[in-house]
């Protein structure tokens, strides 16, 4: 009878800092659903005009978040040579995404200028301040936080969003690509998330950093789609 192999440090670390961020994503998914934006989709009521200002948000973010990505990649140490091979991977997969968003918004009836000129909101602004903030740290870890925060929503909320959409609205499959997308990617961005969590979570704090660094990042995300007007 073949013996089980002994649990290793790292595997074990992993595994609970990924039993405390469920309990992150949980309180995140909840301040979600209680937004204006995210209750009218829940109820059925989505219209084209409420897609369009998701869009117009989601944009301002989606195109920093490459950028804060490769910033937190150039500030990991040559130690951890591997985890920043990943994040600089993670950036180059991603830096073109906000054009997906500003292809669908042309598509659901919006002007190309104006999803490229708009402002951020304020939780877009908190948000945005807050990851370069962190970004900007040596050896930013904590950062795996925000990304499991985000990677999770594409991972577990993107395509059943996307489906909603096109179900409530009439729109055209097309034209949600960016959700489908993510929806149909992420869980493959979520296997990355844990190969790279399990590469520094046994050092002394990095598990508290990265459980903090998502419960920030999950209210201020949730502030961003508070703050869309519905």
């Amino acid at each position: 009878m073949n013996e089980l192999a002994p649990i290793s440090k790292a595997d074990e670390a992993t595994a609970s800092c990924l039993r405390r961020l469920g309990t992150e994503w949980a309180d995140f998914e909840a301040r979600l659903h209680a937004t204006p934006l995210v209750k009218r989709l829940d109820q059925g009521k989505f219209r084209v005009e409420d897609y369009r200002a998701l869009l117009l948000n989601l944009r301002q973010q989606v195109k920093d978040g490459a950028c804060w990505i490769a910033r937190a990649a150039s500030h990991v140490d040559e130690a951890h040579f591997e985890l920043r091979s990943i994040l600089m991977r993670h950036a180059a997969t991603e830096h073109r995404d906000y054009k997906m968003l500003e292809q669908d918004f042309v598509a659901a009836g919006g002007q190309l200028k104006d999803i490229q000129s708009a402002d951020k909101n304020i939780g877009s602004e908190a948000l945005s301040a807050w990851m370069f903030h962190e970004a900007s740290k040596p050896n930013p870890f904590g950062l795996l936080g925000a990304m499991w925060i985000i990677e999770g929503l594409g991972s577990m909320k993107a395509k059943e969003w996307g489906e909603a959409i096109v179900a409530q609205t009439g729109l055209p499959r097309a034209a949600v690509s960016f959700l489908l997308y993510h929806g149909d990617n992420d869980d493959d961005h979520l296997k990355e998330f844990e190969a790279m969590l399990r590469l520094v979570a046994p050092a002394p704090g990095v598990a508290d950093r990265v459980v903090k660094t998502a419960r920030v990042t999950g209210r201020l995300y949730a502030l961003q789609i508070e703050e869309i007007a519905v």
